[in-house]
C-alpha cells in the first residue's frame, strides 16, 4: 500500500473535500494559516511541506511556472 499523500486545500476548495480522500493527510490554506499569501508564495510554501495543491483557480498555470514546484497541482 502505498503511503498516504499529504493534500492542501486551497482556500477556495470547500473543506469537506478533506472527508472524501480517508487515508491522506488533508490540510486547508487557513489551517496552515497562510490566508493571502500571493499564488507563487503559498506554492513554494505548499511544497516544502505537501504532496498535492488543490484549487479551482484555472489561471493558475497560466500565472505561476508550475515545473518550477516540487508539487503536484490539481485544478478540479
Amino acid at each position: 500500500m502505498p503511503p498516504p499523500l499529504k493534500v492542501l486545500l486551497d482556500e477556495c476548495i470547500d473543506r469537506r473535500l478533506a472527508r472524501s480522500l480517508p487515508g491522506h493527510a488533508v490540510k486547508t490554506v487557513p489551517q496552515m494559516h497562510w490566508s493571502g499569501l500571493k499564488d507563487g508564495a503559498l506554492l513554494a510554501a505548499a511544497a516544502r511541506q505537501f504532496d498535492v495543491f488543490i484549487t479551482v483557480d484555472r489561471n493558475l498555470a497560466f500565472q505561476q511556472h508550475l515545473p518550477a514546484f516540487t508539487i503536484a497541482v490539481l485544478v478540479l
